[in-house]
């Protein structure tokens, strides 16, 4: 099997951290590695030839110096930001084109998965199940409450158990309902909350945009024929994720869903880093040369290397950096993308 690490996104909402320069996979939000060094670990059972990185041009440097023992013959660089569907069809294009048949699993260097142990073993049957059915695997865990802020997947059928492990056929998608749906969905039970962490042969995934995205598919044909046309071409690809271009589109008879419990951690905002980090409610989260007086629930960095002094603050967010000072309610941590 291969892995691809999709390290290329920007991660507005942590801004001032996250910059286009130094974006949050590359930054230590949740403990003392990067987001990207934590993504890495999770294949660490791999051997560095059978990693491949996707990756924006801008951070080169950044990857050669967190991962070393990764070849640059395996990164392969976006000329241009277009959305999920146009990177992992470029990457399996280009992996398939030098391991014909290799199953191929998707993992994002801005997602920190807990559960090591359980993922690796996931990975393991999903990627037999490629092997074997050919299909379209994702890695899926349950919906632990009601959050309209992702996608569900319905499941259908048992189709098998390998071990402990059920491996379902999928009955459709459901991208980011309402609250009172995914109440509805939770209430159900037999919906799981969609992670994006999709295994599948090259060769698969190709056929599929050759039916649904033909247009995609007959440009990354031309660049994969002449990669001198990647700077070019890459840019009018359509831009457009994985899910609308062509996961819900493919007969769901080609999709399977493996059960996973793999404790993923929601880094998509502040308010989100703060609840990951506090271990009791009203707990105030430092960093850096910062003092408290008399504040609660807060979340404080002091990255700009000069002290910040604070008195009676309740569920703020202070990130002080040498690229710029945010300062909001916790609550409206999820809205900096407004202002940038």
């Amino acid at each position: 099997m291969k892995a691809l690490i999709l390290a290329g996104g920007g991660g507005t909402r942590l801004w001032p951290l996250s910059t286009p320069e130094k974006p949050k996979q590359f930054q230590k939000l949740i403990s003392d590695k990067t987001m990207f060094e934590e993504a890495l670990e999770l294949v660490n059972f791999l051997d560095p030839k059978d990693i491949f990185i996707a990756l924006n041009e801008k951070h080169i440097e950044l990857i050669k110096e967190l991962a070393p023992n990764i070849s640059e013959q395996n990164y392969i660089i976006e000329p241009a930001l277009r959305d999920t569907a146009p990177c992992l069809g470029y990457a399996a294009a280009v992996i398939e084109q030098k391991h014909p048949g290799e199953a191929i699993a998707t993992i994002y260097a801005d997602q920190i998965i807990k559960n090591k142990t359980e993922f690796q073993e996931k990975l393991r049957i999903a990627v037999e199940v490629a092997e074997k059915q050919g299909t379209l695997n994702i890695i899926e865990i349950p919906a632990a409450s009601p959050n309209p802020n992702y996608g569900y997947v319905k499941l259908k059928e048992l189709d098998q158990k390998i071990g402990e492990t059920e491996v379902y056929k999928l009955d459709h998608f459901v991208e980011k309902p309402n609250e009172e749906t995914a109440k509805k969905f939770i209430e159900e039970g037999n919906y799981l909350w969609n992670t994006g962490l999709y295994v599948w042969k090259g060769s698969t995934l190709l056929e599929a945009f050759r039916i649904h995205q033909p247009k995609t598919y007959e440009i990354l044909q031309k660049i994969i024929k002449n990669p001198e046309t990647c700077h070019d071409l890459y840019p009018t690809l359509e831009k457009i994720s994985i899910d609308y271009a062509i996961m819900e589109k493919v007969d769901p008879s080609q999709v399977r869903i493996i059960k996973a419990n793999l404790e993923i951690v929601d880094a998509g905002n502040w308010e989100a880093i703060y609840k990951e980090l506090a271990k009791t409610p009203g707990e105030n989260i430092t960093r850096g040369p910062v003092s408290l007086e008399d504040c609660e629930g807060c979340l404080i960095y002091a990255d700009n290397q000069k002290p910040l002094k604070l008195i009676g603050l309740k569920n703020q967010v202070i990130i002080d950096s040498p690229t710029g000072l945010l300062n909001c309610s916790m609550e409206e941590a999820k809205n900096i993308k407004k202002l940038l």
